[in-house]
């Protein structure tokens, strides 16, 4: 890659903190980064993988009081003639260009409504930047401004980027203006909320689990300021500070984590045929959208049936026609049984009978016969 083509790259991302050790502790254990030794005394080299994506270093003393920070990094053919351009268009020079050895020239400006950047042109014979990693590598660069639209000319021409598609956020807080470079898109531009809120640059790191990293930032004391949530295309992000305050952010693209595994796409617009849409701004801290709802476990499904103790089975009912024929059946043999008993019995009587009246009428007999015999 040509000095050329190096225009307008974001080619280098520094942190400047006031606690180096601390910083150097915090990252690894939320973005998948290592750190390695420099060749410069105080400056140590952020990794992702095998690829160097940035630079930790203390505060300079001449910083004025500014809070811990990132500082993007954008390429030119020429540090200076860009520090005079950018200063013909309002902007302020705030370190002078200077010489790292062996690794190239920069200068550090504030663009007219405020927000700092670094200019950087690559040493003769040095290696040019290399592309970011997939993992662990800056994905997206949102700029926080007053002024969106004349953010746009400034950038524009300073570094030839094109004006893309702009997304009205709505609830007033006016458009989401995306930038291309190469024709792609690479970052937006959206207007900063509240006299709070300073002009500035944001970050994001590519992660896997953008809840993990929340996680993970909570347990080693950062601060989540927004987020996880997901937005137009599938991505979800967060944006966080780390316990000295220097703000960051992480986007897990379509198809990490949760989602079906695949190759993360370029941030674009969603619209048909064309990859997702880049993350909307997040880095609002005083009014921060509200993070996502977390969608409520299912609850467990009722136990199989074969599982459940099985019921005993009821003893089943007798027909009701059956039951009454038995019923007459019993009431007749109990009839005919009194029935058989019934004659014997009159014939019982009978007898005692006949004998009563015969005794009766021998003794109505011997007594006439006494009478008649008395008359005589």
């Amino acid at each position: 890659m040509s000095n050329a083509e190096v225009l307008g790259r974001f080619v280098w991302h520094e942190l400047m903190t006031s606690d180096t050790a601390a910083a150097a502790a915090f990252y690894p254990k939320v973005l998948p980064w290592r750190t390695a030794p420099s060749n410069m005394p105080g400056y140590t080299i952020w990794m992702a993988g095998q690829t160097q994506i940035g630079g930790l270093m203390a505060q300079p003393a001449d910083s004025g009081g500014a809070p811990p920070h990132w500082l993007i990094y954008l390429g030119t053919p020429n540090v200076d003639t860009i520090c005079t351009q950018a200063q013909g268009l309002g902007a302020r020079l705030c370190k002078a260009p200077g010489d790292i050895p062996n690794v190239g020239r920069f200068a550090v400006l504030a663009d007219p409504q405020g927000a700092t950047f670094a200019v950087f042109t690559p040493a003769a014979g040095a290696p040019p930047p290399g592309a970011s990693p997939a993992q662990g590598g800056f994905s997206w660069h949102e700029l926080a401004t007053t002024d969106v639209a004349a953010a746009v000319r400034f950038y524009g021409e300073l570094f030839g980027w094109r004006k893309g598609p702009g997304h009205d956020m709505g609830s007033g807080r006016g458009v989401y203006q995306l930038f291309e470079h190469g024709g792609t898109q690479v970052g937006g531009i959206y207007a900063a909320q509240g006299a709070a809120s300073a002009p500035a640059w944001l970050s994001y790191v590519q992660v896997a689990d953008s809840s993990r990293a929340v996680a993970a930032a909570k347990t080693a004391g950062g601060h989540l300021l927004n987020g996880p949530m997901e937005v137009p295309g599938g991505s979800w992000i967060a944006v966080m500070t780390d316990p000295q305050g220097g703000a960051f952010a992480v986007q897990q693209p379509p198809g990490a984590a949760s989602q079906p595994k695949g190759t993360p796409p370029t941030l674009k617009p969603a619209v048909p045929a064309k990859p997702p849409a880049p993350p909307k701004p997040a880095a609002l801290a005083s009014k921060p959208a509200p993070a996502a709802k977390p969608v409520p476990a299912a609850k467990p499904a009722a136990a199989p049936a074969a599982t459940k103790p099985a019921a005993k089975p009821a003893k089943k009912a007798k027909p009701v026609k059956k039951a009454k024929k038995k019923a007459k059946k019993k009431v007749a043999r109990k009839a005919a049984k009194k029935a058989a008993r019934k004659p014997a019995k009159a014939k019982g009587k009978s007898r005692k009978s006949a004998r009563r009246s015969a005794r009766r009428s021998a003794g109505r007999g011997a007594r006439g016969r006494a009478r008649a015999r008395r008359r005589r």
